[in-house]
């Protein structure tokens, strides 16, 4: 997400060692890449406040908190810059939702994303495959851009439903159906040996083609 070549969200692990060693395997389990130092990533897990203000430069920031950190810690930690504080005890579950939550917020800004060959250009909401232009509909370009936020992840069908259509989930409806078959039969059209829509049955969809690796 964000450059060429970039096939899953990456997170920079910033907080202690010790808070950040239990962490990788769970995030690596949810598709996460855990980025070098140095290497510039989607999201930062913090366990310094002081570190808020010069890591918020780089990437969104979420603050570990400590088990003895006071209200005014939290404060502290959101003017510096945090993007969301969670204090202890977590689970890891909550802070992958946490992330995800945070890169849906980033994702209201436009941007221009990046998944192997596709460009998908938000501010002038233009979408191409290997350099040749996609005609788009509004809501066809803008499944391929969630599509494109995290290339492998699988976006339920509830997600897709609420962030696309602003739909609430009990709604009984083959919109999402037809529009995935619609933008993979427009993809292929372009690149006729790729599948590019791939649907995760009873699950949602992700893109799946070359340079996207699960």
């Amino acid at each position: 997400m964000g450059t060429v070549g970039r096939v899953s969200t990456t997170v920079l692990l910033a907080a202690a060692p010790e808070t950040s060693a239990p962490l990788v395997g769970p995030l690596r389990d949810h598709g996460f890449e855990i980025a070098r130092p140095g290497v510039r990533a989607d999201v930062v897990i913090a366990g310094a406040t002081a570190e808020v203000e010069r890591l918020a430069a780089e990437a969104p920031v979420i603050v570990l908190g400590g088990a003895d950190d006071a209200p005014v810690d939290r404060v502290l930690a959101f003017r510096r810059g945090c993007d969301d504080y969670l204090p202890p005890p977590f689970h890891h579950e909550e802070l992958v939702e946490r992330i995800r939550a945070v890169l849906r917020r980033r994702r209201a800004e436009p941007r221009v994303l990046f998944a192997g060959e596709l460009r998908v250009d938000e501010v002038s909401r233009v979408a191409s495959l290997g350099g040749t232009g996609l005609r788009l509909s509004h809501r066809e370009f803008a499944l391929l851009a969630i599509l494109a936020s995290e290339p492998t992840r699988v976006f339920t069908r509830v997600e897709l439903l609420r962030w696309v259509w602003d739909w609430p989930a009990a709604t009984t409806t083959r919109t999402v159906e037809t529009h995935a078959s619609r933008l993979r039969r427009k993809l292929r059209a372009v690149d006729p040996g790729t599948p590019w829509i791939d649907n995760e049955w009873g699950v949602g969809y992700r893109l799946i083609g070359p340079h996207l690796e699960a």
